[in-house]
């Protein structure tokens, strides 16, 4: 780093430790030793000291109001890392870069020409002819030039929509003092952050500023709290608020223009064919990174219903990279982001969706105006930020590693693309700090039985803590609270989903679960942790489960391997797995499963339990199986429910032509048979009936070429799906009978699920639940009206002909 870098980061530390009356909380120079300060890697509170009630302490609430409206020290906003924002004028600037630019003018241009053409063509053609060339040369001239106004119009109506409003420096204190307040009341233990990670960004800040280039913020995506917490770090460590992507049902009114002027713009969730408007929104994109403005925008596209990290979805950054490719910019830094929180606002709700009840109508503005909400204490949030990297290093790189690709072929990009979607999520995954809430939820749901006593519970906790450390991850940062302490706690904040059976006929305290489909959202937050180890247990699992001596549970390695390449490719849609080929991860998983007594291998290749393992009575095998079980039996639901696919005629005969079903109601339809299977003994898990994975698992076995799927555009998007010929059942006597290629992969998937205690295997599939698929079947006979329109304008179009 030069000198001049170093001295500006030190003048800014200092900027931002003076006038911090109300927090001791600082950000320490690089160039400090550790005799000078503190150690930099320590974890720090950085609303340590801040007021959060009024009526708690008014006279340090109403000084720290003075000082972010005086604009003391890191309050004001002056001295931050990154080019200037929120000065008079600064979206009107940036509107007439986007508005007045070669691209948006040459799309207008060009759809005035096309819409002329079409009113040419609807025009009196006697009156035409009777026109000399000029007369109709002036007309069409006059035609464009109005059409290009009334374009004009509608490309400053998206900018004035898209474009946020970064004007006020008194606003946007104002704003940092508002959430400030809402943060600290609802995470009443403090905003947790590393202090060495922020020291390297500002360090990556301040070589992008001297470059003009942007910080491109990339957090992981658990709540609405996700905004604030960022721009509130931003703001508070003297760095550059991001212009943040935003989801277009966040522009509503009263919280729209305050997010607006907060740095949120909006963009649609679907674009279509509407080329103004992606026009608009890639040139917007493109000036911010010319003009070095640091972004922020989700990979995972939307939030996080089941807690883990979501396959990327990567719009925005897919325009980044263009432009970068395109020489739009010369460079910008990809920060990748982890939020933990001890609690999610939104858990209830996510909860619900998933079980497939119509969403629930909740935002940003509800948890800033809900004041019930506000009254709650909800633990803390763990923010950790991964090593910033070069986007242009990384596409080198990339170009180097895989040979010569063609930039400018879509297929090519789309592979770059997806790499880089996932190392974001890597890096993620990598800082993730683990929360108590985790650690507890996790231990609760991979017990047998109906509950833990808390001194079990304690030490399955801090088995956990250690197996998490020993693999690389990191717990979050308690000092000197004991585990017991720390499970109090847990215990204490997510009390509505967790019980405790006490009294004086009960031994010790009893906790468990009261809402396991809820509390799973905590224990997938972990499962990353242990994916490849839990899928090695599953595929063991397929001779465990048989029972018997300990050579009848074992299985020749080669056979591991074909089951655990099976498992993993089938789940690869919900999982996030490390670098590295099958073979190769797997001999890695296995080593470790051996070093730590889970599982042995003997010299001619036998794979099967450590003797340790079965006298400690399968606790810590179990404990991975129990990690990846839901997710095999939402996969076999989904397999199952494929039968519906095949009814029989109203006859009660087979069907001769493809039963076609729209997406959305087979879904649903769906989760009721999961739902029903569930209840009757069926499903060992209710969580496996969440249409997230089910969706995945449906789109997993379309790309394996069992189903196939049909996209329409009229009257609005929508979809069907059928089965492959290949995968049609077969029938005996009009009843579906357990044979065919559709039975077989039924039955692949079950090797792996959880014994229950009603059932063994596949045996009632072949009774009541291909009975409950062939009841399903019936109203798939039945056309949606969405299918009724498209058969009549299948009929007009044939009358036609």
């Amino acid at each position: 780093m030069t000198g001049k870098t170093e001295k500006q980061l030190q003048q800014l530390i200092d900027a931002y430790n003076q006038g911090n009356a109300s927090s001791t909380s600082t950000i320490l120079p690089i160039t400090s030793t550790p005799s000078q300060h503190r150690n930099s890697n320590e974890h720090r509170n950085v609303v340590e000291r801040e007021p959060r009630r009024m009526r708690e302490d008014p006279v340090a609430f109403m000084m720290n109001l003075g000082l972010y409206y005086q604009g003391t020290g890191w309050r004001g906003y002056k001295s931050y890392i990154g080019n200037k924002v929120f000065y008079p004028d600064f979206s009107a600037k940036m509107k007439t870069m986007v508005l007045s630019s070669k691209n948006v003018q040459q799309v207008i241009n060009l759809l005035a020409e096309r819409q002329s053409a079409r009113l040419q063509l609807t025009q009196n053609k006697s009156k035409l002819s009777k026109m000399s060339e000029k007369e109709r040369s002036k007309m069409v001239h006059k035609q464009q030039m109005a059409l290009r106004k009334e374009l004009q119009a509608v490309a400053k109506g998206i900018a004035d929509k898209c474009i946020s409003r970064m004007d006020s420096m008194r606003f946007i204190r104002f704003f940092a003092f508002t959430v400030n307040n809402i943060l600290v009341r609802l995470y009443h233990q403090g905003i947790h952050i590393k202090e060495s990670e922020w020291i390297e960004l500002k360090r990556v800040a301040l070589l992008a500023q001297e470059k003009k280039q942007s910080l491109i913020l990339l957090p992981c995506h658990k709540s609405h709290v996700d905004y604030l917490v960022v721009s509130y770090l931003m703001f508070r460590l003297g760095l550059q608020i991001p212009h943040i992507a935003a989801g277009q049902n966040l522009d509503m009114p009263v919280v729209g223009p305050i997010l607006q002027n907060a740095g949120a713009f909006f963009i649609r969730r679907e674009w279509g064919d509407d080329l103004l408007y992606k026009t608009v929104m890639e040139e917007y994109l493109g000036t911010l990174l010319s003009e070095g403005m640091n972004i922020e925008c989700f990979v995972e596209g939307t939030r996080s219903r089941l807690g883990k990290l979501l396959q990327p979805k990567l719009g925005i950054v897919k325009i980044i990279l263009e432009a970068l490719i395109n020489d739009r910019f010369s460079d910008c830094y990809i920060v990748p982001i982890s939020i933990g929180y001890d609690k999610i606002i939104e858990t209830s709700s996510y909860a619900n969706e998933l079980l497939g009840n119509p969403k629930e109508k909740e935002s940003l503005w509800g948890v800033i105006t809900n004041t019930r909400l506000l009254q709650l204490k909800w633990g803390r949030v763990d923010v950790r930020v991964s090593k910033p990297y070069s986007l242009r290093g990384w596409l080198e790189d990339q170009l180097k590693h895989r040979g010569a690709l063609d930039l400018t072929d879509s297929t090519q990009k789309a592979v770059l693309l997806k790499s880089l979607g996932y190392r974001v999520l890597s890096d993620i995954n990598n800082v993730s700090v683990v929360m108590p809430s985790a650690l507890v939820g996790t231990v609760i749901l991979t017990l047998r039985g109906r509950g833990v006593g808390r001194s079990e519970l304690i030490r399955r906790v801090d088995w956990l803590v250690r197996i998490i450390s020993a693999k690389g991850g990191q717990v979050s940062e308690f000092h000197e609270m004991s585990t017991g302490d720390i499970v109090d706690r847990t215990l204490m904040i997510h009390k509505e989903l967790i019980g405790e059976h006490k009294g004086k006929d009960i031994l010790e305290p009893t906790f468990y679960g009261i809402n396991p489909f809820e509390l799973s959202y905590y224990r997938n937050q972990i499962i990353h942790l242990f994916v490849e180890e839990a899928i090695v247990c599953a595929a063991l699992y397929t001779v465990v489960k048989k029972g018997g001596g300990k050579a009848m549970q074992r299985m020749q390695y080669s056979t591991l391997l074909e089951e655990v390449s099976f498992l993993s490719s089938l789940l690869k849609l919900d999982m996030i797995y490390k670098p590295g080929g099958i073979e190769h991860n797997t001999q890695r998983t296995v080593q470790w499963l051996v070093e730590n007594h889970v599982i042995e291998v003997d010299e001619e290749g036998w794979v099967g339990l450590a003797d340790i393992e079965r006298q400690c009575g399968r606790e810590n095998y179990d404990f991975l199986c129990f990690m990846i079980w839901p997710f095999v039996e939402s996969y076999w639901l989904a397999c199952v429910s494929l039968f519906s696919l095949a009814p029989p005629n109203k006859n009660g005969s087979p069907s001769e032509v493809p039963v076609w079903v729209e997406s959305k109601l087979y879904e649903k339809r769906s989760q009721a048979l999961g739902k029903t299977l569930y209840y009757q003994g069926d499903l060992s898990y209710l969580e496996a009936v969440n249409k997230e994975t089910l969706s995945n698992a449906l789109t997993r076995f379309q790309e394996q070429g069992i189903i196939v799927k049909r996209r329409y555009a009229e009257p609005k998007q929508w979809s069907e799906i059928s089965l492959s010929n290949d995968y049609i059942p077969q029938r005996l006597n009009g009843i579906l009978t357990p044979h065919g290629h559709l039975w077989e992969l039924v039955e692949h998937i079950g090797k792996f699920r959880r014994e229950g205690k009603n059932r063994r295997d596949n045996a009632t599939v072949s009774t009541r639940v291909l009975r409950l698929a062939d009841i399903l079947g019936q109203d798939n006979l039945e056309p949606t009206p969405n299918q009724k329109a498209l058969l009549k304008k299948l009929n007009q179009d044939n009358a036609k002909l």
